[in-house]
């Protein structure tokens, strides 16, 4: 008898069978125990070596051992003819088929167990607002998305609830988000679009209309202490079939190379071909610091709802700012950071540029704390990864600073770059003077890249204004508002028909869309305006007074559209003596739309930088106002 069919006989491959998994069935049990109560990573370690090492034992006891009726004997002892071992094989082999079968289950629990729930619609307000039928793969933004691979990253479910989870799921979902993106073959949704279905139930195929992608990534994290459980999949939509999934059992110290691994099978997935060039443009997108991208995580929320909250924005950036400093001094060379840590000291210029004090004294702190706003610019812009993240970076850098110089030329230059990234000012120095007809593919490819935000919505509707295209304004709010819920969108959509010369029509937009005249209030000013509405223009504007809405460069424009010259002079004036009085007198030109809200001759700071500028002055007037006369 050969030694394998030895083996066989004395049973002891359907031993290790056996043993393989039963111990594979206890040490998942045991898994999900040790989670519920937290213990450390080291005793399911424990228990793995433990399984292991017992093992060969097991083995060397089937070879060694028999169980016969009189109980367990040496093989030596058992005569052949008495060996009771095909039976004992018979009773191995149901072991094996029960623990086989609740092997495959726990695998298929914890498969389904880590998918995001499916099921909610979208809001009824917003469906009703969309005249489109939802149809699965197809985008009801009306984006056009291109011939490349179009694919949305959703928020990984955190399914433990330490209190860093969550950040740390969010953290990795935006670091493979931001890895995808370096890809020129992939256009790769925003984070703040694909973070507005965080905690939503919604299926696959309507946010993947919603945001007029063709493939979703969604996953869940488990942490508990030093261990991580990660899966991820890549579905396309039109169908639900899985491109692409995996699980990954690792430590938190493997958390790098799990996300640079979901991030390269996710882009072969779609065809694209990785080389080391490719690869090192992905795995040098992100901050590839665990710590630090939690911390990031944490400061984006501050700052989020310091600009969405009640209260002054620079309050809540000064909390969002510690949080930032900590991923600087982990990641001393991450851009993004830097620009998020100036937005602090960017707003306290503001503000201070909106108070009308005078004198170089005065204004000593601010300038100060401009230095700091300064210096993470320059940070910022040295540690950018892209072209058109540092020409971006370059533009607002000279808008801030109020160097001037040929900003018609940096202007043209941001706009010959491609990119997803938009300038926060470029807009002023931009659409009023005589570059919106090149800035429209610009907010097209922003509302592509960002569809669910409805401040690219309403730059794009903008846009529409200054280029006099009344078509295009219309167009462009109502394929945003198919799919935002904004009342700013509304009142673009107004303008739209005042500029068609259907006024009674952008009236009754007013009248049966605006929900609240508080998140419209400047706008209304102006709609109103520019219908010829006085008295209602002038409530709106008296109302708009001492709220906590106002803002100098809306009180400006609105001395302009009722036609008050003389307190705009006055005003401007005001702003022109700030050092940063350039940033409000500037804005206040771009949501005007009515040419030159005051004389350039009461502002000589503000005349000698828009020389210098290059800019045509006096800008443009898409829109008119009957009680401006000049």
């Amino acid at each position: 008898m050969s030694f394998i069919n030895e083996l066989k006989r004395r049973n002891v491959f359907r031993v290790g069978i056996a043993y393989v998994l039963i111990c594979w069935v206890l040490l998942q049990g045991a898994d999900f125990a040790l989670d519920l109560i937290g213990a450390p990573n080291w005793v399911i370690q424990a228990l793995f070596l433990l399984v292991a090492l017992g093992l060969p034992a097991v083995l060397v006891f089937a070879w060694v051992f028999e169980m016969t009726p009189e109980g367990i004997k040496r093989e030596t002892q058992v005569d052949p003819e008495q060996s009771i071992s095909p039976h004992t094989g018979r009773k191995l082999d149901r072991v094996i088929i029960v623990f086989l079968v609740l092997a495959v289950a726990a695998l298929l629990v914890e498969r389904f167990a880590s998918l995001p729930e499916a099921g909610r619609s979208v809001s009824n307000e917003v469906a009703a607002q969309s005249p489109r039928e939802t149809v699965p793969g197809k985008p009801t933004n009306g984006v056009e998305t291109s011939d490349r691979q179009s694919v949305a990253v959703l928020p990984f479910v955190a399914m433990s609830n330490g209190p860093d989870d969550g950040y740390f799921a969010d953290g990795l979902t935006e670091e493979i988000l931001n890895s995808l993106a370096q890809l020129p073959e992939l256009l790769v949704t925003a984070r703040t679009s694909a973070f507005t279905f965080k905690d939503q139930d919604v299926p696959v195929q309507e946010i993947a209309a919603r945001l007029g992608v063709a493939n979703i990534v969604e996953g869940s994290v488990r942490r508990s202490g030093d261990r991580l459980r990660v899966t991820a999949q890549l579905i396309r939509a039109n169908d639900g079939f899985h491109l692409w999934s995996n699980n990954y059992d690792s430590s938190s110290t493997d958390t790098i190379e799990v996300q640079e691994d979901i991030a390269e099978k996710i882009a072969v997935a779609l065809n694209v071909v990785l080389d080391d060039h490719r690869r090192n443009l992905m795995q040098s997108s992100g901050l590839r610091d665990v710590e630090a991208f939690i911390a990031y995580q944490r400061g984006r929320e501050l700052s989020e709802q310091a600009h969405n909250g009640p209260e002054k924005i620079a309050v809540g950036l000064v909390q969002a700012n510690q949080y930032f400093e900590d991923v600087l001094e982990r990641v001393p060379d991450f851009s993004a950071a830097w620009t998020w840590h100036s937005d602090l000291y960017v707003h306290q210029v503001i503000d201070d540029s909106m108070d009308p004090q005078t004198g170089t004294d005065a204004h000593a702190d601010v300038i100060a704390t401009f230095e700091l706003a300064k210096a993470d610019y320059e940070k910022a812009i040295s540690f950018a990864k892209t072209p058109y993240e540092r020409a971006s970076l370059e533009l607002d850098l000279a808008y801030v600073t109020g160097n001037w110089r040929g900003m018609a030329d940096r202007v043209g230059k941001l706009l010959e770059q491609t990119g997803c990234i938009g300038s926060l000012w470029y807009e002023a120095v931009s659409l009023p003077y005589g570059f919106a007809e090149r800035m429209y593919p610009k907010m097209e490819e922003l509302v592509v890249c960002d569809p669910l935000a409805a401040s690219n919505w309403q730059s794009l509707a903008r846009t529409q204004v200054w280029t006099h295209d009344p078509d295009g304004v219309i167009e462009a709010t109502l394929r945003g508002l198919a799919v935002v819920d904004s009342d700013s969108l509304v009142a673009e959509l107004a303008k739209g028909l005042i500029l068609k010369g259907q006024n009674d029509k952008a009236q009754a937009e007013l009248d049966t869309r605006i929900k609240s005249v508080d998140n419209a209030e400047s706008l209304l000013v102006e709609v109103t305006a520019a219908l010829g509405h006085r008295e209602q223009a002038d409530a709106l504007f008296e109302e708009y007074r001492g709220s906590q809405h106002e803002n100098g460069w809306n009180t400006l424009a609105m001395y302009a559209w009722t036609g008050d010259r003389e307190n705009a002079n006055r005003l401007a004036a005001d702003f022109d003596q700030h050092p940063f009085g350039h940033i409000v007198l500037s804005i206040s030109v771009l949501v005007c739309e009515c040419g030159e809200p005051w004389d350039l001759s009461a502002t000589p700071v503000f005349a000698e930088k828009i020389k210098e500028s290059g800019l045509n002055w006096p800008p443009s007037s898409p829109l008119t106002f009957p009680f401006k006369d000049w």
